[in-house]
């Protein structure tokens, strides 16, 4: 039998806004110039590029000029740390980082290490809050760069990034820290504003919030040391070559208006369906835990461990009735390792297997939720029944008794 989908993995991509994509279409066979040519045709591709830049730059606070257009998160992530750090090599080696960053971060950090760069690995308590403390402490005589982002992809949690922000400009004030952070998952749920945040660099990736994929947008406030990471053009000022994706941009400029504008109203109806969802689950599944902080998280973000019980086969069992969730980040999908983030919170290696992400979008309704709370208990109970550490569990109570 073939049932609806009840898509609730909203943080792993989104559908194309029917507006977005109406908006895209004439940027593929119409109007399709080359934005650096100097016909009629390639000019009206360029118009369309500068005004997409200029929205983009009105919602984030910042000049057109800053506002650069990439292939996606992961590459505003590479190029912001790299640059920045390449840039800065002669001042100083030292970055600085939370332990629970997307692996766009990780990765780009570890491949730092290897020409020489020391990078610190800020640990977060059990929350996924980093602390301030730590990250003052951390700050040396040769650090050069930090990036910490603003809500966790995995567990929700919103980091103080304004006041981290402040804090590296008052140790910065003989010499420049460049401070990231990595946004990707905070558009349509938080405010953006650069300057209200603080941030010299900030990355977004427009199929989070109901744009194209292969499209993203890196903020770099003016005057930020970089080094262009890809050559070749002069293309986004001189700061990433190559032939501009107009309709991808085209895109994400009225997706990321889209975004802004129904910010309160759409965080409130996702609030309301995961608050619901929540409480669902905690009172029909016993032996759940939430994952992140309680309070300080995204609106529609939902993750939780289940005792006794592996993640995957939570997931394996809600797709076969069409319901599509997540055990963690999409690109870390089929590792058997348990999700950095978790284990960065000390939870237990057990609970880290065992643990689904929902995020709910404004897609879903009430019948969704409904739809999963009549199906998941049964789900996790069959599960329990057949798990080796449910009867461990069973027979090291009857010991202590």
């Amino acid at each position: 039998m073939k049932h609806k989908l009840v898509y609730m993995d909203h943080a792993a991509t989104t559908a194309v806004h029917p507006r977005v994509l109406e908006a895209m279409l004439p940027y593929f066979s119409q109007i399709y110039g080359n934005p650096s040519s100097i016909y009629y045709i390639a000019q009206e591709a360029r118009k369309a590029v500068d005004e997409a830049r200029a929205n983009v730059g009105n919602i984030l606070g910042c000049k057109p000029g800053e506002v650069i257009f990439t292939s996606g998160g992961t590459e505003s992530d590479n190029t912001a740390l790299k640059g920045a750090a390449l840039a800065l090599r002669k001042e100083g080696n030292h970055i600085i980082t939370s332990a629970i960053e997307h692996h766009a971060v990780l990765h780009t950090c570890h491949y730092l290490e290897e020409f020489g760069f020391k990078v610190t690995y800020l640990p977060v308590d059990r929350f996924g809050l980093v602390s301030a403390d730590d990250l003052e402490k951390a700050i040396t005589d040769k650090t050069i760069l930090v990036s910490i982002m603003l809500a966790n992809n995995e567990i929700g949690t919103i980091e103080p990034v304004a006041e981290f922000a402040r804090l590296v400009r008052d140790k910065s004030k003989q010499r420049k820290i460049v401070f990231h952070t990595d946004a990707v998952q905070g558009t349509g749920a938080l405010d953006l504003d650069v300057n209200k945040l603080g941030v010299d660099m900030l990355s977004l990736s427009a199929h989070k919030f109901q744009g194209p994929k292969g499209v993203g947008v890196l903020f770099m406030r003016k005057g930020t040391p970089f080094m262009p990471q890809q050559t070749g053009g002069a293309q986004e000022n001189n700061r990433r070559a190559g032939t501009e994706n107009v309709s991808g941009i085209v895109g994400t400029s009225v997706a990321l208006k889209m975004a802004a504008d129904n910010r309160e109203s759409n965080s409130r109806y996702c609030q309301g369906l995961r608050d619901r969802l929540r409480e669902g689950i905690m009172s029909k599944i016993g032996e759940v835990y939430l994952n992140g902080h309680p309070t300080q998280r995204l609106p529609n973000n939902l993750s939780l461990a289940f005792q006794y019980v592996e993640g995957e086969s939570i997931l394996l069992h809600l797709d076969l009735l069409g319901i599509a969730a997540s055990s963690g980040s999409a690109c870390t999908t089929g590792s058997n390792d348990p999700s950095h983030v978790l284990v960065a919170t000390r939870l237990p290696e057990e609970l880290a297997h065992g643990s689904l992400r929902f995020t709910v979008g404004t897609d879903n309704t009430d019948e969704d939720v409904d739809y999963v709370l009549s199906v998941l208990p049964g789900i996790v109970q069959k599960l329990r029944e057949m798990s080796p550490l449910t009867s461990a569990a069973v027979r090291n109570k009857k010991a202590g008794s």
